[in-house]
């Protein structure tokens, strides 16, 4: 869920933080950060977080008769 009330307060996905190349966070209120590091000042946004990706599709379990009409 993207619009959670409870959101993990993580530096990555807090508004006021930018993603660097190395794993942590420039964060604009106390500077270099881890990105699992919580904050008293986390601003949620939703745009930052990546859902994971669905589940592979098994086609396996049907017949040739099922995708016909």
């Amino acid at each position: 869920m993207l619009f959670r009330k409870n959101q993990p307060r993580s530096c990555l996905y807090c508004a006021r933080g930018t993603k660097l190349e190395d794993g942590g966070v420039l964060c604009a209120k106390k500077g270099l950060r881890q990105g699992d590091d919580p904050c008293r000042g986390f601003r949620y946004d939703p745009l930052k977080r990546i859902p994971p990706k669905p589940k592979a599709l098994d086609f396996d379990k049907y017949q040739e008769e099922d995708f016909s009409l």
